[in-house]
């Protein structure tokens, strides 16, 4: 390199990418995941769920200040933080089964990024025009009325998705009715006006500016796909023995045998990245495949078969080569990876349901008071305190019954009581001090400690639930 050679840096300044409108089953494909996708975001907080009077009743709540995730019916404290965990592992396992599989489907039809960048190109183009009108407005040199009036128009509609999508994401951690009047009422909490902000900021600037720049630098996903893919995966490819060489180049030209691609730039004008997948596979290519549904559009109309570009894998191409049809797609989706994909994810899944089915609506844990380990009290009898913490999972209170188990001398006290029994209110985790006492000269007080068991009863429908602690005594 020459010193007058300026050096190359790390990143590449954005080039506005045009895609043109194109329509095939996979460009329908995306439409129906992106309505899917963007009704399930922004309804969800709205759908109504009866838990009974004293709980939320919105179907789907982050209830941050009761520590509480609300899913339907179901109902995560914050002790079982491991559902939670638990269906971050199957995601991660999933998004590994489909790449291994289909490449970066995520990528091409499901991920946030992308479903707001073809909302985004949608409203653009409907401002705006396709992309001949589009290249033309960027093109033109001069802010002039129409300009300008266009630009404000596609900004503020941008603007428009971006508020409702920062005020979607609030309406999960909160009641949503009552969160929308306090926002109309300038009455929420600033914290709110906060979140709402910063991404109405981030998905106007993601989805209208950075589009390309996020998959490329700021996503990790592109540069550790390499790793979940393999021979076998089927992406998006251009079948070069088939279209090569092209119409306008120079073998082509010195009379050479040309192939079936016509050099039409369709593949090209669709796409998202602004890629050329003849080039081969590129980092930058989400496997979106509207470059698969342009190409077989011109196709159709040269009188030439479909497939020119398509989804393929590479173990195919020396039999695709030699005029052999490629495996069938079963072949390259089923095979030892992916089984072994589904099998981990089925298996924590299958965990997640067992854990969820067998967990009880009373929770009881027991931390016995160290200091003093007990008293000896007037009459002689031994004395144990313990902290027990009740937990009523269920949506009205409860009257749970406490007993201990592990010798017939003891006998069970509650603060504040003089029954055995205590009301737990709905949905709370309720903090009590309990007293187990041994009669003086007989029983565990002879003993340095006694294993015991302490268990809750709930009076209305006989769930029980029990704690091993230890009872200490004098010893001999």
């Amino acid at each position: 390199m020459s010193n007058t050679e300026p050096a190359p840096g790390l990143y590449a300044a954005r080039e506005p990418i045009f895609p043109r409108r194109v329509s095939g089953p996979f460009r329908n494909l995306k439409w129906i995941i992106l309505a899917v996708t963007l009704g399930i975001y922004y309804l969800t907080p709205w759908i109504r769920w009866d838990r009974g009077p004293s709980l939320p009743d919105q179907a789907v709540l982050l209830d941050l200040a009761s520590r509480r995730f609300y899913f339907f019916w179901i109902e995560i404290w914050p002790h079982e933080f491991y559902f939670v965990a638990g269906l971050l592992i199957m995601a991660g396992l999933g998004l590994f089964l489909f790449t291994s599989a289909l490449g970066r489907v995520w990528c091409g039809y499901a991920c946030p990024q992308t479903v707001w960048t073809d909302l985004f190109i949608l409203v653009e183009r409907w401002i705006e025009g396709d992309r001949n009108a589009r290249l033309r407005l960027h093109r033109q040199k001069k802010m002039d009325l129409r300009k300008a009036r266009l630009r404000v128009t596609k900004w503020a509609v941008w603007l428009l998705i971006g508020l409702l999508t920062g005020g979607a994401w609030v309406f999960y951690f909160a009641d949503a009715p009552t969160l929308l009047r306090d926002l109309v009422s300038l009455n929420a909490h600033p914290v709110a006006y906060t979140t709402i902000a910063v991404l109405t900021l981030t998905t106007f600037v993601f989805g209208g500016f950075m589009r390309e720049q996020i998959c490329i630098y700021a996503c990790p996903w592109p540069r550790i796909q390499a790793a979940m893919m393999d021979e076998d995966t089927l992406v998006v490819g251009y079948r070069e023995w088939r279209g090569e060489p092209r119409k306008h180049s120079d073998a082509a030209k010195a009379g050479a045998p040309q192939g079936d691609c016509i050099d039409c730039m369709a593949c090209v004008n669709v796409c998202p990245m602004g890629i050329d997948i003849r080039d081969g596979q590129q980092m930058e290519c989400i496997t979106c495949a509207l470059c698969i549904d342009a190409c077989d559009d011109v196709m159709a109309k040269i009188g030439k078969p479909r497939g020119l570009i398509d989804y393929m894998a590479l173990s195919d191409e020396s039999r695709e080569r030699a005029g052999e049809p490629p495996r069938n797609i079963w072949r390259h989706i089923l095979r030892p990876r992916t089984i072994m994909y589904t099998a981990l994810w089925s298996l924590v899944g299958l965990g997640l349901l067992f854990a969820l089915f067998i967990r009880q609506d009373i929770e009881m844990t027991v931390a016995p008071i160290r200091n003093p380990t007990y008293v000896t009290m007037s009459d002689g009898s031994i004395r144990n305190t313990y902290d027990v913490r009740l937990r009523n999972k269920n949506g009205e209170p409860r009257q749970f019954q406490l007993s201990v188990a592990g010798d017939p001398t003891l006998r069970i006290q509650i603060e504040g009581t003089p029954y055995a029994s205590i009301e737990v209110p709905a949905d709370t985790a309720l903090l009590q001090r309990v007293y187990i006492v041994s009669p003086g000269g007989s029983g565990p007080s002879m003993s340095a400690h006694t294993e015991i068991r302490l268990w809750v009863e709930d009076l209305g429908n006989g769930d029980r639930a029990y704690r091993d602690t230890t009872f200490n005594g004098k010893g001999n």
